[in-house]
């Protein structure tokens, strides 16, 4: 069984531990402290001087630290991973954030969060709650990240979901999260690099709100597809800022991409720029219908850290004790068994 990073023991004993407090969600906190304010309809990055090219250099080389397996994409592609697994989650994880208004990094970092621990865990077969549970920790913990305010992860589960889990077993699951990724969970991501590529493309002029807005809804809409794991988040980054100051003002491809050709591969960024081309129009992906919600909640909308330089994924283990709660169709809930080790592998 592989130890986890976990108080130096393995995931087995962090499911095991019945000290975690059920009716605390603050049991594993704000992970990210220092956060640098974006306004989430993308309007304008408020205070955040523009990152040097050392800095950006530097963001280059930790993003491998923060991406699914190699194998990942491949194993998708030819079945070996159910895609529509993938594709359900994050359609579920999209409405939760929808109906919260969380911000742009969070919805990234929880499809993030997803890839990375799939490619490094194999989910039980015929146990369609084990990937309605990781989607749920995984959006627990991208918006303990970079929300200002946090639902219990209780109030988390919305939009009529098949399964309903207890407070104790999501805490477990985030655990595993964290442990399976080594604790690296302020992530590098597209929004690490758009605004130094939009402004080195824009002749070092700050960019408008229209630009950054439309990067950042395309970053989102290109996350949600498979193809997009193929690139790394700066050549996206890289992409994004072409495309968006490309279909505005004209900007010739070879030109614009002399102006970091330092920092991303030129083929690469032309690829992925033909990836967005070819994908249709940009849709609000994050911003789904809320129709289907009695209500939305007003919070406050997510923030950005453009810095994004944390480390702390890999080979995990399942631990037991797992309540889930089984939602019927008339909203009537029976407790299942308790999920045993076995069940987890």
């Amino acid at each position: 069984m592989s130890p986890s990073l976990l108080c130096s023991e393995n995931s087995n004993i962090c499911f095991q531990d019945d000290s975690i407090d059920d009716d605390n969600d603050e049991g594993i906190g704000r992970l990210n402290q220092n956060q640098n304010i974006f306004n989430g309809n993308g309007d304008f990055f408020i205070g955040i001087p523009l990152p040097s090219e050392e800095c950006v250099s530097l963001m280059v080389d930790k993003e491998y630290d923060h991406l699914p397996r190699k194998d990942y994409l491949n194993r998708l592609r030819n079945g070996d991973l159910d895609i529509m697994v993938r594709r359900d989650a994050i359609d579920w994880m999209n409405k939760v954030h929808s109906y919260y208004s969380f911000g742009p990094l969070s919805a990234y970092l929880s499809i993030n969060y997803f890839d990375r621990f799939l490619s490094n865990y194999k989910l039980p077969n015929g146990k369609a709650w084990a990937a309605q549970l990781l989607a749920l920790a995984c959006i627990s913990l991208a918006a303990k990240m970079e929300e200002s305010e946090v639902p219990q992860s209780l109030d988390l589960q919305v939009g009529e979901p098949r399964f309903v889990f207890e407070a104790s077993t999501i805490h477990r699951m985030e655990l595993l999260v964290l442990s399976t990724l080594k604790w690296r969970m302020q992530a590098v991501t597209p929004f690490s690099f758009i605004d130094y590529f939009l402004h080195k493309i824009n002749a070092n002029q700050t960019p408008s709100a229209l630009f950054i807005s439309q990067s950042v809804e395309l970053i989102l809409t290109v996350t949600n597809g498979i193809e997009s794991l193929e690139f790394k988040p700066s050549e996206v980054a890289a992409a994004v800022a072409i495309s968006v100051l490309g279909e505005k003002q004209m900007v010739n491809f070879d030109i614009a991409a002399s102006c970091f050709i330092q920092l991303v591969q030129k083929e690469r960024v032309l690829k992925c720029l033909n990836l967005i081309k070819g994908s249709s129009s940009i849709s609000k992906s994050v911003n789904v219908p809320s129709a289907s919600h009695p209500s939305t909640p007003q919070s406050p909308i997510g923030v950005l850290d453009v810095s994004c330089l944390s480390y702390k994924t890999d080979e995990l283990t399942a631990g037991s004790g797992l309540d889930v709660s089984c939602a019927s169709p008339v909203t009537k809930r029976r407790k299942l068994n308790k999920i045993s080790e076995v069940d987890l592998k």
